[in-house]
C-alpha cells in the first residue's frame, strides 16, 4: 500500500472520537472501524497514517469528477468570498445558471429545476408534484431499488434497509425487475418482467390506472446490484406511462452525469422522463446538493400554482457555483466520452478476469457503472453469500473486501456483487492498478467456490 508524508499522527484520536460520538448511517456502530481520512486528490485518498488508497467505489458512486478538481475547489473558493449563503427565496447568479445548463444538458424537453441536498429530497419532491400533478396517490417502484432514506423514499426504496421505517408513507405499490441474471419470472419468451410493458400493464389491472401518479425507477438499478435494463425495455415502460397517463420519473442520482457513458442513462435507450432526479455527481458532493428536473408540460402546469416544498439550503449558492463548474469541466475536458471509452475497456478485461475466475457469474455495466456478480457455483448461480447476509454469512464478500483494501484499493459491495465504478477521469495506468487488485481479490472469492 502506497503511502505520503501527509500523514499528521492522529489518527488514534480522531478514531476514538468518532467511536464516541459519531452515529454512522447503515451501520452497527460497534461494528464498524472507518478509515479516519486526511485529504484526497484525483482518483486516490489518504489516511492519517499516510496510506493511500485508489477510489474505486467514487466514495458512494458520487465523486464523478474525481477528487479535489482545481475549477470546482476555485469556484467554491470564489462564491464563499462573493456570497456564502443566503435563502432560496432569493435569485443567485450560480442558481439561474445551473438551472440553465441542466436545461440544456439533460435529455428532451425537460426544463425546469428545483433544488434540494441531495438525492432522497429530490425524490420526495417528484412524488409530491406528481400526486398534485395527476390528482393521483399511487406511486408504483421496483423492490431491486434505493431512494434515499427520507420517509418517502425510504418507502419508495425496495431493498431491505426499508424494513425498519415501516410502515412508510401509503400509496406505494412495487413491481419486479428487470433482472436476466436472475429474472423472477423464470425466462419465458417474452419474459413479461424484462420487457418491462406487459409486467406493469398487470400491476395497473389490479391497481387501477386511474389510482397511479407515476412510476418511479432507477434507469440502471445502483447499489442493488448495477442492472442495465435489456433494450426496449424503458421504452415499453414508458408506452404504457403515457397511454394511461401516469408520469415515469426517473432516478438518476447513481446513474447521471457520465456515470454510464451517456449524459444521462435514460439517452441509451432514447427515453425522456417526465421528471428527472439528480445529485451524486452533478457536483461530485463537494457540497450538498440535489435537483428535480421536470419536463416543459409540468413546469408551464406548476408557474401558475403554488408549490408547497422547500428547505432553507434549497439551491445554496456554493452548491450551485460547484455544479456550474462541475458541468463546464465535463465540456471542456471531454469526460462523458472519456468515461464511454473506458466503459470499452472495462467491458473487456472485467470480461477477461471473468474467464479466469470461477467465482465471477455475471459481468455487466455501462460506462464506469460495472457489477461482478459474484458466485458459489457458476452452473446453480448460487451467490457467493446469501440475500442481506450479515454476520458469518457475509465473510467471504468481506474476505473479497479486504483483500482489496490491503491492496491499496478501496472497492463498494453490496450483497454478492461488487461494485467497479471509478471515477470518470480515471486513467489507464490507475484502472490497471484497480485490475491488478481485483484479479488478486477474485482470487480470495475463488476459495469458496466449489
Amino acid at each position: 500500500m502506497a503511502t505520503t508524508e501527509h500523514g499528521t499522527g492522529t489518527s488514534a484520536r480522531v478514531r476514538a472520537l468518532d467511536k464516541e460520538f459519531v452515529l454512522h448511517s447503515w451501520s452497527v456502530q460497534d461494528a464498524i472501524n472507518p478509515i479516519p481520512v486526511s485529504h484526497a486528490e484525483g482518483r486516490y485518498f489518504w489516511d492519517l497514517d499516510g496510506n493511500r488508497y485508489l477510489d474505486l467505489a467514487s466514495q458512494l458512486v458520487n465523486v464523478n469528477i474525481g477528487h479535489s478538481h482545481p475549477k470546482l475547489v476555485a469556484a467554491i473558493q470564489e462564491q464563499a468570498a462573493k456570497l456564502a449563503t443566503i435563502g432560496p427565496p432569493m435569485a443567485t447568479e450560480p442558481r439561474s445558471e445551473l438551472a440553465r445548463l441542466l436545461a440544456e444538458v439533460t435529455p428532451g424537453n425537460l426544463k425546469m429545476s428545483f433544488f434540494t441536498n441531495g438525492g432522497a429530497e429530490a425524490n420526495e419532491n417528484a412524488i409530491k408534484l406528481a400526486r398534485w400533478y395527476t390528482g393521483r396517490q399511487k406511486v408504483i417502484a421496483r423492490y431491486r431499488s434505493y431512494h434515499g432514506a427520507t420517509a418517502g423514499a425510504i418507502t419508495l426504496t425496495g431493498d431491505p434497509r426499508r424494513w425498519p421505517a415501516e410502515p412508510g408513507i401509503p400509496g406505494v405499490v412495487r413491481m419486479l425487475d428487470p433482472y436476466t441474471y436472475r429474472c423472477p419470472a423464470g425466462h419465458p419468451d417474452p419474459c413479461p418482467v424484462c420487457s418491462g410493458g406487459p409486467h406493469l400493464e398487470e400491476i395497473l389491472q389490479y391497481e387501477g390506472p386511474q389510482t397511479v401518479a407515476a412510476v418511479i425507477l432507477e434507469t440502471i438499478t445502483g447499489t442493488n446490484g448495477i442492472i442495465v435494463p435489456p433494450d426496449g425495455y424503458l421504452q415499453s415502460i414508458r408506452e404504457v406511462c403515457d397511454r394511461y397517463g401516469i408520469l415515469l420519473i426517473c432516478d438518476e442520482v447513481m446513474a447521471g452525469f457520465g456515470r454510464s457513458g451517456r449524459w444521462f442513462a435514460c439517452e441509451h435507450w432514447d427515453v425522456v422522463p417526465d421528471i428527472m432526479t439528480v445529485a451524486k455527481g452533478i457536483n461530485s458532493g463537494y457540497v450538498p446538493l440535489g435537483a428535480m428536473v421536470v419536463s416543459e408540460p409540468i413546469a408551464e402546469w406548476v408557474k401558475s400554482r403554488y408549490f408547497a416544498g422547500g428547505l432553507t439550503y434549497s439551491g445554496h449558492p456554493l452548491a450551485c457555483a460547484s455544479a456550474v463548474a462541475s458541468i463546464e469541466a465535463f465540456k471542456e475536458e471531454g469526460i462523458v466520452e472519456q468515461a464511454a471509452a473506458t466503459g470499452e475497456v472495462l467491458r473487456a478485461e472485467l470480461g477477461r478476469l471473468a474467464e479466469n475466475h470461477p467465482s465471477v457469474g455475471e459481468v455487466r455495466g455501462l460506462g464506469c457503472f460495472w457489477g461482478i456478480e459474484l458466485v458459489r457455483d457458476r452452473e446453480t448461480r448460487e451467490p457467493l453469500v446469501p440475500f442481506n447476509a450479515t454476520g458469518d454469512d457475509a465473510k467471504p464478500i468481506a474476505a473479497f473486501s479486504q483483500r482489496m483494501l490491503e491492496q491499496g484499493v478501496y472497492c463498494m459491495t453490496h450483497w454478492n456483487v461488487a461494485m467497479i465504478v471509478p471515477p470518470l477521469t480515471i486513467t489507464r495506468e490507475e484502472l490497471d492498478e484497480a485490475l491488478a487488485a481485483l484479479d488478486e481479490a477474485l482470487s480470495v472469492a475463488d476459495e469458496f467456490c466449489g
